[in-house]
Formats: C-alpha cells, sequence, structure tokens
C-alpha cells in the first residue's frame, strides 16, 4: 500500500474493465478516474505546474489561471492546494455544479463565463477573459492547456507506457479529443513502437476540432469550438464523431450494470463500439481511454429533469437505458470523417 505526503503523488494507472460482459463489445476500458483529483487531467496539470516552477514562471505569490470545462480545474485546484499557490479556473455555464464546488472546496476561485463566441461556444470567450487578467497583473501565471507541449508530454510519458506494457500485441486504440493533449501523447508514443497500432480519435458532433459545422454541446470535456493548437492530424488514423443522445445512452447502459462514468467516456466508448461493430473487431485488442468517472454529473447526464429538458423525453428508453442483455443494440448511425487510406488495415 502507498503512503503519500501529497494529493497528487497517488495516481492508479493500471485499471481497465473489460466491457465484454457489460456490452458484449471486445474492448477494454482504461480508467483514469482514480486519483484525488478524479480524472486524467492530473498528469497534464503535474506535468505543466513542475515545468511552470522548473522555469521559474511559478513562484511565491504566483496566481494560477487557467480555462477549462471541468477536470484540470479540479487538478490544478488540489495541486494549488497543496503547493501553497492561488488558483482561478475561468469556466463556462456548462461546467457541472458540482465541479464547481469541489473547486471552491479546494480553495480556489471559479469564474463562469455566460457569453459565447463566435463559433457559438464559450472557449473563446474564456480565453479573452484570461488573456485580459494576464495583462492586467503580473502575479496571473497561465499555465495554457491548449498550447502547452507539457499537455502531450505527460501521456507521451505515462499514458501510453502504461497502455503498451499491459497490451504489448495492441491493435487499436480510442482516445477522445479536447485539446488533444491525451491523443497527440499517444499517438506520438505508439507511432515509434514495436508494432503497427491504429489511433482513433473520438469527437463530439458540434465540435469543429477536426472540421465541419459548429453545434451545440452541452456535456463538457470532449470537443473544441476552435482547432486545437497541439492537433497534428498527421498522427491520427481516424476521426469518429458521435452525437451526444449516443454518448447519454452508453453512460446510462454503464450505470445500470454498475459502472458510473463521464460524459467523455460515454462519447468515446459509443464511437469506440461503433468502429468495431463496423470493421468486425473479433481478434483485435482493442482499449479506450476512460478520461474521468461519473459522479460530477449527477446533475446532469444522471438527472433526468437535465436530460429531458435539453434533449426530450424519449432520450432514454422506458427502462432508464438499461440494457436487457450483454447484447448490443442495433449501432446508431455515426459518420468517420477522416481515414488515412494507408492504414486502412488495422491489423
Amino acid at each position: 500500500m502507498p503512503v503519500i505526503s501529497t494529493p497528487h503523488a497517488f495516481n492508479e494507472g493500471q485499471l481497465y474493465v473489460d466491457l465484454e460482459p457489460t456490452l458484449g463489445c471486445s474492448l477494454y476500458l482504461k480508467c483514469e478516474g482514480f486519483n484525488f483529483a478524479g480524472s486524467i487531467k492530473l498528469k497534464a496539470a503535474v506535468e505543466m505546474v513542475e515545468a511552470a516552477e522548473r522555469d521559474g514562471l511559478l513562484m511565491p505569490g504566483s496566481v494560477l489561471v487557467e480555462s477549462s470545462s471541468g477536470n484540470l480545474g479540479v487538478a490544478l485546484s488540489m495541486i494549488a492546494a497543496s503547493k501553497g499557490y492561488r488558483f482561478l479556473c475561468v469556466t463556462d455555464s456548462r461546467c457541472n455544479l458540482s465541479t464547481r464546488l469541489l473547486m471552491e472546496a479546494l480553495g480556489s476561485e471559479v469564474h463562469v463565463i455566460a457569453d459565447l463566441d463566435a463559433n457559438g461556444g464559450f472557449l473563446g470567450a474564456r480565453i479573452d477573459y484570461v488573456r485580459a487578467l494576464c495583462a492586467s497583473d503580473e502575479r496571473y501565471v497561465w499555465l495554457s492547456q491548449y498550447t502547452n507541449q507539457g499537455n502531450w508530454q505527460a501521456h507521451y510519458r505515462r499514458t501510453a507506457p502504461e497502455i503498451a506494457r499491459q497490451f504489448p500485441q495492441l491493435d487499436v486504440l480510442f482516445v477522445g479529443a479536447g485539446t488533444t493533449g491525451t491523443l497527440m501523447g499517444c499517438a506520438r508514443y505508439f507511432r515509434e513502437w514495436h508494432r503497427p497500432v491504429r489511433v482513433v480519435a473520438v469527437d463530439a458532433v458540434g465540435s469543429v476540432s477536426f472540421g465541419g459545422e459548429p453545434g451545440r454541446r452541452m456535456i463538457p470535456g470532449l470537443g473544441m469550438s476552435m482547432r486545437p493548437p497541439l492537433l497534428d492530424e498527421s498522427f491520427v488514423d481516424e476521426v469518429i464523431k458521435v452525437e451526444e443522445a449516443d454518448t447519454i445512452r452508453i453512460c446510462h447502459r454503464l450505470a445500470r450494470r454498475g459502472f458510473l462514468f463521464g460524459g467523455s467516456t460515454g462519447t468515446v466508448v459509443s464511437g469506440a463500439m461503433d468502429w468495431l461493430a463496423r470493421r468486425g473487431g473479433d481478434g483485435l485488442t482493442a482499449v479506450a481511454i476512460a478520461p474521468d468517472l461519473g459522479e460530477r454529473y449527477l446533475d446532469t447526464i444522471y438527472q433526468s429533469t437535465w436530460l429531458e429538458d435539453l434533449y426530450g423525453a424519449q432520450i432514454l428508453d422506458p427502462d432508464g437505458g438499461a440494457p436487457a442483455g450483454p447484447a448490443e443494440p442495433e449501432p446508431l448511425p455515426r459518420t468517420t470523417i477522416r481515414r488515412r487510406d494507408a492504414l486502412s488495415d488495422p491489423s
């Protein structure tokens, strides 16, 4: 049993769920929510904070500031509390209430942006607010998860090697796309690995990360209202976009089997299941990354009033989305928007 003195010193990186008994799909789910920050964002937060300290950007009296839809904000709140920094998280109205309360419980300030940007999202407005803060007072230090190389390097150094050790015959990896830090770190690592690994990015419908028209997105975590500065599409073999309704249905199916995951995980699993069903996943070793757990979504994707107000009364089946058995339901239509033909054979 580990004994730690700082909260970020503990992060369970080798827990996987075999989803075949639950969803009838040959897919392993890497669970990244078992740390004191509750998400995969702890890795990037530690990497970026420690780099800023080494570079002399963070000093006594500095005030960390970051734009976040939730999970990175929690991770930075925890690290700031541990290290004695002040932290201001700039988020928006989609951030779950429980997440905002958690950041405040850790001693952070939370500023909620209500104005939409030109793409119909909040990201541009959040970044403008952060830039104005930094221009107004030199004590503010913006780590900028959207451009910080430590974001992807954390996953190149930790997340991808963890998967490689557990699955030496990995064929395909499904990674959700937000800032694309996890995606880029893993994709770069497996491009250099001893065998070909097909890297499939899973994005939300309405996100413009890989092009396409912007649209309403109510579930925080995946998707961007601008092209992610860290993204290099040459490392990505395919992109699948998932409707939020499909995300919600998968989350509820998993919950009815005892696995409570967040919206990002529902999106990634939904996209992976569709890809494997279309490609014939038998015989492939497939892994998907689950960024967080579901407790922070109890007032949104697991709350019936919220669901019905936004998506209609038929968003879930009458039994609450619980499957009758492990068999997979009829797959819902999705669109694969990008494919690298040279790697069309995942074996």
